[in-house]
């Protein structure tokens, strides 16, 4: 049981790292219960204010909802790598950076790239942050025409 006598809200950079984490999480589950692996992964990871988890949630099951759609862009705007051979890390980062630009009125588009190379500099390999930041760059054209 989570003790939320002491619930500390998150800043949009912690928000975005655990939706981000989300995301790649369930990548690995096809057929799952998506709310129940959610609510297990906030509970592992200690957040406890009730809006920051309903955030991580919907943010993590928006971009879900869009993989497809974003992967369809992905291959259709980059010349080198389709979304079948990126890393999960790299398209996890590219997937919610990609919502961001589009659905996200919030976030300037150039806010969603430098915080998606910042995620790839953290979680991924070293010449991930300049991959992450192109096919990014190849699809920010994109976010004009929705």
């Amino acid at each position: 049981m989570m003790d939320t006598t002491n619930t500390k809200k998150l800043s949009r950079r912690q928000l975005r790292q655990h939706v981000f984490s989300l995301v790649y999480s369930l990548e690995f589950y096809d057929d799952a219960d998506f709310a129940v692996l959610a609510e297990r992964y906030l509970d592992d990871n200690g957040v406890a204010d009730q809006q920051d988890r309903e955030f991580i949630a919907q943010e993590a099951f928006s971009v879900m909802d869009r993989r497809e759609k974003i992967d369809q862009m992905i291959d259709e705007r980059s010349a080198h790598w389709k979304s079948k051979r990126i890393a999960r890390v790299d398209l996890a980062i590219i997937r919610l950076a990609v919502y961001e630009m589009l659905e996200d009125q919030d976030v300037p588009v150039s806010v969603a790239i430098n915080e998606a190379v910042r995620l790839a500099k953290k979680y991924s390999s070293e010449s991930a942050p300049a991959f992450v930041n192109g096919v990014l760059a190849a699809l920010v054209p994109e976010q004009t025409e929705e």
